[in-house]
Protein backbone atom coordinates (compact mmCIF):
# COMPACT_ATOMS: atom_id res chain seq x y z
CA UNK A 1 0.00 0.00 0.00
CA UNK A 2 1.56 3.51 -0.88
CA UNK A 3 1.82 6.31 1.68
CA UNK A 4 -1.18 7.99 0.03
CA UNK A 5 -3.45 5.19 0.26
CA UNK A 6 -2.37 4.52 3.92
CA UNK A 7 -2.90 8.30 5.08
CA UNK A 8 -6.36 7.48 3.26
CA UNK A 9 -7.35 5.13 4.98
CA UNK A 10 -6.07 6.16 8.59
CA UNK A 11 -7.88 9.61 7.95
CA UNK A 12 -10.94 7.93 6.89
CA UNK A 13 -10.85 5.89 9.85
CA UNK A 14 -10.09 8.51 12.49
CA UNK A 15 -13.34 10.24 11.09
CA UNK A 16 -15.55 7.23 11.70
CA UNK A 17 -14.57 6.80 14.96
CA UNK A 18 -14.38 10.18 15.46
CA UNK A 19 -18.04 10.12 14.24
CA UNK A 20 -19.21 7.83 15.51
CA UNK A 21 -17.79 8.21 19.22
CA UNK A 22 -18.44 12.24 19.90
CA UNK A 23 -21.31 13.26 21.83
CA UNK A 24 -24.01 14.54 19.74
CA UNK A 25 -24.53 17.87 21.52
CA UNK A 26 -27.40 18.81 19.18
CA UNK A 27 -29.34 15.57 20.67
CA UNK A 28 -29.91 14.65 17.33
CA UNK A 29 -30.93 11.03 17.49
CA UNK A 30 -30.12 10.30 13.77
CA UNK A 31 -29.75 6.62 12.64
CA UNK A 32 -26.54 5.32 11.21
CA UNK A 33 -22.89 6.70 11.76
CA UNK A 34 -21.90 5.69 15.39
CA UNK A 35 -23.33 6.51 18.88
CA UNK A 36 -22.98 9.19 21.65
CA UNK A 37 -22.05 7.75 25.16
CA UNK A 38 -25.98 7.14 25.98
CA UNK A 39 -26.35 5.09 22.90
CA UNK A 40 -28.14 7.49 20.77
CA UNK A 41 -26.61 7.21 17.46
CA UNK A 42 -25.01 10.31 15.25
CA UNK A 43 -25.04 12.02 11.90
CA UNK A 44 -21.53 13.00 10.22
CA UNK A 45 -21.52 16.42 9.86
CA UNK A 46 -20.87 17.89 5.74
CA UNK A 47 -20.51 21.18 4.42
CA UNK A 48 -20.80 21.67 1.25
CA UNK A 49 -19.18 25.04 -0.32
CA UNK A 50 -19.63 26.68 -3.61
CA UNK A 51 -17.58 29.00 -5.46
CA UNK A 52 -20.13 32.13 -5.55
CA UNK A 53 -23.65 32.88 -5.69
CA UNK A 54 -26.01 31.88 -8.57
CA UNK A 55 -29.38 30.09 -9.23
CA UNK A 56 -26.85 27.09 -10.34
CA UNK A 57 -25.61 26.44 -6.50
CA UNK A 58 -29.24 26.70 -5.74
CA UNK A 59 -29.91 23.40 -7.68
CA UNK A 60 -26.33 22.17 -6.21
CA UNK A 61 -27.66 22.79 -2.71
CA UNK A 62 -31.09 20.91 -3.30
CA UNK A 63 -29.16 18.03 -4.30
CA UNK A 64 -26.85 18.14 -0.77
CA UNK A 65 -29.98 18.52 0.76
CA UNK A 66 -31.92 15.94 -0.57
CA UNK A 67 -28.64 13.27 -0.34
CA UNK A 68 -28.49 14.20 3.25
CA UNK A 69 -32.14 13.41 4.33
CA UNK A 70 -31.57 10.26 2.33
CA UNK A 71 -28.07 9.25 3.84
CA UNK A 72 -28.61 10.85 7.26
CA UNK A 73 -26.15 13.72 7.16
CA UNK A 74 -26.22 16.74 8.48
CA UNK A 75 -25.17 19.07 5.99
CA UNK A 76 -24.65 23.31 5.28
CA UNK A 77 -24.24 24.91 2.21
CA UNK A 78 -22.42 27.88 1.99
CA UNK A 79 -22.12 30.42 -1.25
CA UNK A 80 -19.23 32.87 -0.67
CA UNK A 81 -21.31 36.43 -1.40
CA UNK A 82 -18.51 37.60 -3.33
CA UNK A 83 -17.00 34.80 -4.34
CA UNK A 84 -13.83 34.80 -2.81
CA UNK A 85 -11.25 32.72 -1.79
CA UNK A 86 -11.21 34.33 1.83
CA UNK A 87 -14.79 33.93 2.56
CA UNK A 88 -14.37 30.12 1.76
CA UNK A 89 -11.49 29.99 4.13
CA UNK A 90 -12.88 31.92 6.94
CA UNK A 91 -15.73 29.39 6.50
CA UNK A 92 -13.99 26.38 6.73
CA UNK A 93 -11.88 27.41 9.41
CA UNK A 94 -14.54 27.96 11.38
CA UNK A 95 -16.26 24.75 10.98
CA UNK A 96 -12.78 22.74 11.18
CA UNK A 97 -13.03 24.19 14.94
CA UNK A 98 -16.46 23.72 15.93
CA UNK A 99 -16.39 20.01 14.26
CA UNK A 100 -16.99 18.77 10.53
CA UNK A 101 -16.56 15.16 9.17
CA UNK A 102 -16.43 16.11 5.80
CA UNK A 103 -15.96 19.02 3.30
CA UNK A 104 -16.95 19.33 -0.76
CA UNK A 105 -15.69 22.54 -1.97
CA UNK A 106 -15.18 24.32 -5.69
CA UNK A 107 -12.18 25.61 -5.04
CA UNK A 108 -11.92 29.38 -6.65
CA UNK A 109 -7.89 29.57 -7.03
CA UNK A 110 -6.93 25.78 -6.61
CA UNK A 111 -3.29 26.33 -7.01
CA UNK A 112 -3.69 29.53 -4.29
CA UNK A 113 -5.19 27.84 -2.14
CA UNK A 114 -3.60 24.62 -2.57
CA UNK A 115 -1.91 24.82 1.28
CA UNK A 116 -5.09 25.66 2.58
CA UNK A 117 -6.77 22.35 0.83
CA UNK A 118 -4.14 20.62 1.93
CA UNK A 119 -4.63 21.15 5.64
CA UNK A 120 -8.00 20.78 5.54
CA UNK A 121 -7.73 17.11 3.67
CA UNK A 122 -5.27 16.14 6.89
CA UNK A 123 -7.88 16.62 9.07
CA UNK A 124 -10.84 15.62 7.75
CA UNK A 125 -12.51 14.06 4.78
CA UNK A 126 -12.28 16.48 1.59
CA UNK A 127 -13.31 16.15 -1.70
CA UNK A 128 -13.87 18.71 -4.53
CA UNK A 129 -16.55 19.63 -6.86
CA UNK A 130 -17.27 21.34 -10.09
CA UNK A 131 -13.67 22.45 -10.33
CA UNK A 132 -10.87 19.87 -9.41
CA UNK A 133 -7.57 20.85 -7.02
CA UNK A 134 -5.88 17.54 -8.12
CA UNK A 135 -2.96 18.24 -6.31
CA UNK A 136 -4.68 19.12 -2.79
CA UNK A 137 -4.85 15.46 -1.49
CA UNK A 138 -8.62 15.17 -1.90
CA UNK A 139 -10.38 11.70 -1.77
CA UNK A 140 -12.69 12.59 -4.71
CA UNK A 141 -13.86 14.90 -7.58
CA UNK A 142 -17.67 15.10 -8.86
CA UNK A 143 -17.90 16.67 -11.92
CA UNK A 144 -18.17 16.87 -16.08
CA UNK A 145 -15.34 16.57 -17.70
CA UNK A 146 -15.05 20.23 -18.48
CA UNK A 147 -12.72 20.05 -21.37
CA UNK A 148 -15.10 17.16 -22.99
CA UNK A 149 -18.04 19.65 -22.03
CA UNK A 150 -16.45 22.76 -24.01
CA UNK A 151 -15.96 20.59 -26.96
CA UNK A 152 -19.33 20.00 -26.88
CA UNK A 153 -20.12 23.93 -26.63
CA UNK A 154 -17.39 24.19 -29.59
CA UNK A 155 -20.01 21.83 -31.78
CA UNK A 156 -22.84 23.98 -31.14
CA UNK A 157 -20.67 27.15 -32.31
CA UNK A 158 -19.88 25.17 -35.50
CA UNK A 159 -23.62 24.11 -35.69
CA UNK A 160 -25.00 27.57 -35.61
CA UNK A 161 -22.00 29.17 -37.84
CA UNK A 162 -21.60 26.59 -40.35
CA UNK A 163 -19.42 28.81 -42.70
CA UNK A 164 -17.31 30.09 -40.12
CA UNK A 165 -17.11 33.76 -37.94
CA UNK A 166 -15.97 35.87 -35.39
CA UNK A 167 -16.60 34.55 -31.75
CA UNK A 168 -15.73 36.07 -28.31
CA UNK A 169 -15.61 33.77 -25.39
CA UNK A 170 -17.13 35.25 -21.69
CA UNK A 171 -16.33 33.62 -17.97
CA UNK A 172 -16.22 34.57 -14.76
CA UNK A 173 -12.43 33.96 -14.08
CA UNK A 174 -9.56 31.74 -15.75
CA UNK A 175 -7.97 30.82 -12.17
CA UNK A 176 -10.80 28.00 -12.08
CA UNK A 177 -9.80 24.81 -13.17
CA UNK A 178 -12.93 24.26 -15.05
CA UNK A 179 -12.84 27.77 -16.68
CA UNK A 180 -9.20 26.41 -17.93
CA UNK A 181 -10.48 23.59 -19.16
CA UNK A 182 -13.61 24.02 -20.37
CA UNK A 183 -12.42 27.38 -22.67
CA UNK A 184 -9.55 25.28 -24.13
CA UNK A 185 -12.35 22.53 -25.23
CA UNK A 186 -14.56 25.38 -26.79
CA UNK A 187 -11.08 26.78 -28.58
CA UNK A 188 -9.86 22.89 -29.99
CA UNK A 189 -13.07 22.25 -31.12
CA UNK A 190 -13.96 25.12 -33.40
CA UNK A 191 -10.29 25.35 -34.56
CA UNK A 192 -10.50 21.62 -35.25
CA UNK A 193 -7.44 20.95 -32.79
CA UNK A 194 -6.88 17.45 -31.46
CA UNK A 195 -8.47 15.57 -28.46
CA UNK A 196 -6.13 16.29 -25.32
CA UNK A 197 -6.85 14.54 -22.13
CA UNK A 198 -8.45 16.95 -19.37
CA UNK A 199 -5.41 16.14 -16.91
CA UNK A 200 -2.73 17.78 -19.56
CA UNK A 201 -3.70 20.57 -21.21
CA UNK A 202 -1.62 23.07 -23.62
CA UNK A 203 -3.36 25.79 -22.70
CA UNK A 204 -3.98 28.84 -25.51
CA UNK A 205 -2.70 31.79 -23.57
CA UNK A 206 -5.54 34.71 -24.06
CA UNK A 207 -3.32 37.15 -25.56
CA UNK A 208 -5.05 37.84 -28.63
CA UNK A 209 -6.79 36.52 -31.58
CA UNK A 210 -6.43 32.69 -32.25
CA UNK A 211 -7.99 31.28 -35.78
CA UNK A 212 -8.11 28.98 -38.47
CA UNK A 213 -9.50 29.34 -41.85
CA UNK A 214 -12.79 29.48 -41.08
CA UNK A 215 -13.56 30.89 -37.55
CA UNK A 216 -11.40 33.46 -35.58
CA UNK A 217 -12.02 33.90 -31.65
CA UNK A 218 -10.72 37.03 -30.97
CA UNK A 219 -10.84 37.13 -26.73
CA UNK A 220 -12.19 35.79 -23.45
CA UNK A 221 -13.29 38.17 -21.46
CA UNK A 222 -13.61 37.69 -17.91
CA UNK A 223 -15.52 39.72 -14.70
CA UNK A 224 -14.70 38.22 -11.72
CA UNK A 225 -18.02 37.03 -10.78
CA UNK A 226 -19.51 40.49 -11.21
CA UNK A 227 -22.48 40.89 -13.22
CA UNK A 228 -22.14 44.15 -13.98
CA UNK A 229 -18.80 43.70 -15.34
CA UNK A 230 -20.27 40.73 -17.09
CA UNK A 231 -23.03 42.80 -18.68
CA UNK A 232 -20.03 45.66 -19.74
CA UNK A 233 -17.92 43.11 -20.98
CA UNK A 234 -20.98 42.14 -23.82
CA UNK A 235 -22.05 45.79 -24.54
CA UNK A 236 -18.41 46.68 -25.09
CA UNK A 237 -17.89 43.73 -27.41
CA UNK A 238 -20.90 44.20 -29.30
CA UNK A 239 -20.02 47.56 -29.81
CA UNK A 240 -15.95 47.13 -30.09
CA UNK A 241 -16.87 44.25 -32.51
CA UNK A 242 -19.15 45.28 -35.37
CA UNK A 243 -18.80 41.85 -37.44
CA UNK A 244 -19.07 39.64 -34.07
CA UNK A 245 -21.17 36.74 -35.08
CA UNK A 246 -21.50 34.88 -31.63
CA UNK A 247 -20.54 35.07 -28.22
CA UNK A 248 -20.25 31.78 -26.02
CA UNK A 249 -20.52 32.21 -22.05
CA UNK A 250 -18.82 29.93 -19.64
CA UNK A 251 -19.74 30.34 -17.04
CA UNK A 252 -24.23 30.28 -15.85
CA UNK A 253 -24.54 33.98 -15.63
CA UNK A 254 -22.39 35.16 -19.08
CA UNK A 255 -24.81 34.69 -21.11
CA UNK A 256 -27.90 36.42 -19.35
CA UNK A 257 -26.03 39.10 -19.27
CA UNK A 258 -24.99 38.82 -22.86
CA UNK A 259 -28.34 38.62 -23.97
CA UNK A 260 -29.41 41.41 -22.00
CA UNK A 261 -26.87 43.27 -24.27
CA UNK A 262 -27.85 42.14 -27.34
CA UNK A 263 -31.76 43.11 -26.76
CA UNK A 264 -30.51 46.52 -25.42
CA UNK A 265 -28.85 46.65 -29.15
CA UNK A 266 -31.23 45.30 -31.23
CA UNK A 267 -29.24 42.41 -32.24
CA UNK A 268 -30.96 39.55 -31.13
CA UNK A 269 -30.27 36.77 -33.72
CA UNK A 270 -27.65 38.43 -35.41
CA UNK A 271 -25.28 37.64 -32.58
CA UNK A 272 -25.74 33.89 -31.69
CA UNK A 273 -25.61 32.67 -28.34
CA UNK A 274 -24.21 28.93 -27.03
CA UNK A 275 -24.15 28.86 -22.57
CA UNK A 276 -23.53 26.66 -20.20
CA UNK A 277 -25.51 25.60 -17.88
CA UNK A 278 -29.25 26.09 -16.82
CA UNK A 279 -29.94 29.43 -15.86
CA UNK A 280 -33.85 30.17 -16.07
CA UNK A 281 -33.41 32.95 -19.22
CA UNK A 282 -30.98 30.95 -20.95
CA UNK A 283 -33.43 28.30 -20.87
CA UNK A 284 -35.90 30.58 -22.23
CA UNK A 285 -33.87 32.55 -24.54
CA UNK A 286 -33.51 28.90 -26.04
CA UNK A 287 -37.39 28.62 -25.89
CA UNK A 288 -37.53 31.59 -28.07
CA UNK A 289 -34.98 31.15 -30.36
CA UNK A 290 -32.55 33.79 -28.85
CA UNK A 291 -30.00 31.18 -27.52
CA UNK A 292 -29.04 28.60 -29.72
CA UNK A 293 -28.09 25.90 -27.23
CA UNK A 294 -26.29 24.86 -23.58
CA UNK A 295 -24.43 22.75 -21.85
CA UNK A 296 -25.68 21.27 -18.99
CA UNK A 297 -23.74 20.36 -15.90
CA UNK A 298 -26.81 18.93 -13.98
CA UNK A 299 -25.60 20.52 -10.55
CA UNK A 300 -28.28 18.83 -8.54
CA UNK A 301 -26.03 15.62 -9.00
CA UNK A 302 -22.71 17.67 -7.23
CA UNK A 303 -24.50 18.13 -4.38
CA UNK A 304 -26.10 14.76 -4.07
CA UNK A 305 -22.91 12.65 -4.79
CA UNK A 306 -20.43 14.71 -2.99
CA UNK A 307 -22.87 14.45 0.24
CA UNK A 308 -23.59 11.08 -0.21
CA UNK A 309 -20.29 9.63 -0.76
CA UNK A 310 -18.65 11.51 1.75
CA UNK A 311 -21.37 10.73 4.49
CA UNK A 312 -20.51 6.83 3.43
CA UNK A 313 -16.91 7.82 3.92
CA UNK A 314 -17.43 9.21 7.43
CA UNK A 315 -19.31 5.84 8.55
CA UNK A 316 -15.92 3.89 7.25
CA UNK A 317 -16.84 2.92 4.04
CA UNK A 318 -13.72 3.19 1.62
CA UNK A 319 -15.56 1.29 -0.97
CA UNK A 320 -17.62 4.63 -1.51
CA UNK A 321 -14.59 6.39 -3.26
CA UNK A 322 -15.41 6.02 -7.33
CA UNK A 323 -12.75 4.73 -9.27
CA UNK A 324 -10.12 6.78 -10.18
CA UNK A 325 -11.11 8.80 -7.41
CA UNK A 326 -13.21 10.50 -10.12
CA UNK A 327 -17.17 10.54 -10.43
CA UNK A 328 -17.66 11.89 -13.67
CA UNK A 329 -21.36 13.52 -14.55
CA UNK A 330 -22.73 13.41 -17.80
CA UNK A 331 -23.59 16.38 -19.43
CA UNK A 332 -26.95 17.30 -21.12
CA UNK A 333 -27.15 18.93 -24.71
CA UNK A 334 -29.91 21.53 -24.69
CA UNK A 335 -31.55 22.99 -27.30
CA UNK A 336 -34.41 23.82 -28.93
CA UNK A 337 -35.86 20.39 -29.58
CA UNK A 338 -35.25 19.21 -26.15
CA UNK A 339 -35.48 22.40 -24.16
CA UNK A 340 -39.22 22.43 -23.03
CA UNK A 341 -39.11 18.76 -21.02
CA UNK A 342 -35.45 19.62 -19.68
CA UNK A 343 -36.98 22.65 -18.35
CA UNK A 344 -40.20 20.99 -16.71
CA UNK A 345 -37.18 18.95 -14.81
CA UNK A 346 -35.02 21.59 -14.01
CA UNK A 347 -38.29 23.12 -12.60
CA UNK A 348 -38.73 19.92 -10.34
CA UNK A 349 -35.40 20.20 -8.89
CA UNK A 350 -35.39 23.73 -8.00
CA UNK A 351 -37.49 22.56 -5.95
CA UNK A 352 -36.86 22.24 -1.99
CA UNK A 353 -36.48 18.64 -1.11
CA UNK A 354 -38.84 18.85 1.35
CA UNK A 355 -41.30 19.81 -1.23
CA UNK A 356 -40.51 17.33 -3.88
Amino acid sequence: MNPSAIHRFLLIAMVALLSGGCNNQSGDSGAEGGSDSAGKTKKPRIVYVTNGVDPFWNIAENGALAAGKEFEAEVEVFMPPTGSIEEQKRFLETKLITGVDGIAISPIKPEAQNPDLQKYASETLLATHDSDAPDSNRLFFVGMDNYKAGREAGKLVKEVLPDGGQIMIFVGRLDQLNARQRRQGVIDEILDMPMQSSASLDITPNSGPVRNEKYVILDTRTDEFDFARAKANAEDAVNAYTDLDCMVGLFAYNIPNCLQALRQAGKTGDIKLVSFDENEMTLEGIKSGEVYGTISQQPYEYGYHSVRILAALARGDQSAIPENEYLEVPIVVVKKDNVVPFMEKVEKLRQSPSAQ
